[in-house]
């Protein structure tokens, strides 16, 4: 798992698209996942810290499936 992950929800979906990964960023949380669903389907949208900025930035947004090498190795079917 990431360093942090939030699963997206209609009543949630204001604070966990803005407000969680600005205070995640600013407590240098190196990465942080958020989950979302589209047509039925995840979506898994993927950030990294950039550690001068300390803001995050978009590693990947995977449907179908995850792969990424950090924060550690991982291949998941998402539609399994």
């Amino acid at each position: 798992m990431p360093d942090h992950l939030e699963v997206v929800s209609p009543e949630s979906e204001d604070r966990d698209r803005k407000t969680k990964p600005f205070r995640d960023a600013e407590a240098g949380i190196p990465h942080f996942w958020r989950v979302e669903s589209r047509d039925g389907r995840p979506v898994v949208y993927a950030y990294e810290l950039d550690p001068a900025t300390r803001a995050y930035g978009l590693a990947g947004i995977h449907h179908g499936r995850l792969t990424v090498p950090a924060p550690f190795p991982i291949d998941v079917d998402l539609d399994a």
